[in-house]
């Protein structure tokens, strides 16, 4: 059973300003797009950012937050990725409607909620 209240308890390891959060994959898209989301520290808190191979302006919900993301509320972050209609390069929002395949050293678990979500839609 997945604990959808669970989190981290630091985001850093003291390697950096900026850690990788998850990378998502989307293998039914043309050409296996990736998107990648990562976190900063500006001014105490903590501020997320989503970045793919064309630089589109991806928006987050929410995009900055006081405390660390349970696993269900960063699930919730990347289910509601929106972008910017302006610009869009490739085809992202297309991309950003299936669903991914999920990997995050911070999130365990959050593999396997994208695994059986995208077997409950018939996706390997």
């Amino acid at each position: 059973m997945i604990n959808y209240n669970f989190r981290p308890e630091t985001y850093f390891d003291g390697t950096g300003s900026s850690i990788l959060l998850t990378k998502l994959h989307y293998p039914e898209s043309q050409w296996g797009e990736e998107i990648s989301i990562y976190i900063n520290v500006i001014d105490g808190k903590y501020h997320y950012e989503a970045i793919d191979f064309y630089g589109n302006d991806i928006n987050l919900s929410p995009s900055k937050t006081n405390d660390i993301l349970s696993l269900q509320e960063l699930i919730r972050m990347i289910e509601t990725m929106e972008v910017n209609a302006e610009n869009i390069l490739g085809n992202i929002e297309l991309t950003i409607s299936g669903i991914p395949e999920a990997k995050s050293d911070l999130y365990p678990e959050l593999e396997k909620y994208f695994i059986e979500k995208r077997k409950s839609f018939g996706l390997n």
